[in-house]
């Protein structure tokens, strides 16, 4: 890129941005970035943690002027150039990005300026951060008036799996990443809240630009609490499952336990070891077994609880010592049978009179596909 290329303009149109999933540089400080930021953004920060925390500082004591000017004698010299490289490296490798900071202000302009000195074009999101997030939340309140239709079903009958195989699912748990019971973290960490909001949104306004023009769409959802983890599911998106019809998935135990050994353990334990190598991955993984059944203890109560806790020690001592996942069955059989299942149907007779249909995997399956699920 050059003096010479196209000069893209800056944009406000925050959904075209987020239907086309342009590359997107956020220029705000890590901290702000881990609080939110917008899907697939990558964070090349004008300003530290700490220099953003001092230029605030200043901001506060002295007023805008004497803050422009601390955050200058911050980024000069080799700082600055180290931090031009990547902005120029970004953009040359993105062509048709976007950078932004908070609110499309000083820091967001400074780095365009910087970088159209350098030859290099690069529009801004204007407004930044905030008002793209306004916009997907309204998007997302909108969106949830939609209709929606609930897969529920036994711990092990596929739901998340059936929520994905069609166009008009929101996989809420792999948003969240969490799977949703006290044996639901995986290996990667939760989002924070706002990210977590932000990607559904994302997601909705993508789906629903696919879905435009069909009168019948309707939104599938797995059947969730108020919260996936540590996540809260937004309230308008709450407030329309709390109302919706529900189909119930009634899988047999044997195919529910086959589903439930390979998803937790054995790709439970691959994904960790990949993660932290044989002896960390192993130790983690166990870790993530013995946390999960501790986080129910109460529940279970002292006894039921020391006997279960027993038997998954040697089911993790079967399974590093021959490879056999399938060990780990001998404890979770007891626990779907005495816990997982009374619990599932306490819950689901309290919605009983929302319940539209009930069967088998297939049988759920053809039935979404009459209703119009795609």
């Amino acid at each position: 890129m050059d003096n010479a290329s196209p000069v893209r303009p800056d944009s406000q149109d925050y959904r075209d941005i987020i239907l086309s999933g342009v590359p997107l540089l956020d220029v705000r400080a890590p901290v702000e970035f881990a609080q939110g930021s917008l899907p697939g953004a990558r964070n090349l920060p004008l300003m530290n943690d700490d220099e953003r925390a001092r230029v605030g500082t200043c901001y506060k004591a002295e007023g805008q002027k004497a803050a422009i000017a601390l955050g200058h004698s911050l980024v000069r010299g080799e700082v600055r150039e180290a931090r031009m490289a990547a902005w120029r490296d970004w953009c040359q490798h993105h062509p048709n990005g976007y950078l932004y900071c908070s609110r499309g202000g000083l820091r967001s302009h400074l780095v365009q300026q910087w970088l159209r000195e350098s030859g290099v074009q690069a529009p801004l999101i204007e407004g930044g951060y905030k008002a793209v997030r306004r916009y997907m939340m309204s998007a997302l309140g909108r969106l949830s008036l939609r209709p929606m239709v609930l897969v529920a079903g036994n711990t092990g009958c596929g739901k998340t799996l059936m929520v994905r195989d069609f166009a008009c699912g929101v996989d809420l748990e792999g948003l969240a990443r969490h799977r949703g019971s006290s044996f639901g973290r995986t290996t990667e960490p939760q989002p924070s809240q706002a990210n977590f909001e932000n990607r559904l949104a994302a997601m909705m306004v993508q789906k629903s630009r696919a879905q435009k023009g069909w009168s019948d769409f309707f939104w599938l959802v797995e059947d969730e609490g108020p919260a996936i983890g540590s996540r809260h599911i937004p309230k308008p998106f709450r407030a329309q499952m709390e109302q919706a019809e529900i189909v119930v998935i009634d899988d047999p135990l044997p195919l529910r336990l086959e589903r439930l050994e390979e998803e937790y353990f054995v790709s439970m334990a691959a994904a960790f070891i990949a993660r932290q190598g044989e002896e960390s991955g192993w130790l983690a993984f166990a870790e993530y077994l013995r946390h999960g059944m501790f986080a129910i203890r109460r529940r279970l109560g002292e006894e039921r609880f020391v006997q279960l806790n027993g038997i998954l020690e040697q089911s993790l001592q079967e399974h590093q010592r021959r490879g056999h996942a399938a060990a780990h069955l001998d404890w979770l059989t007891p626990l779907l049978r005495d816990y997982y299942d009374p619990m599932y149907r306490y819950q689901l007779a309290k919605k009983a009179q929302r319940i539209v249909f009930e069967g088998d995997s297939q049988q759920v399956r053809e039935w979404l596909a009459q209703r119009g699920a795609r």
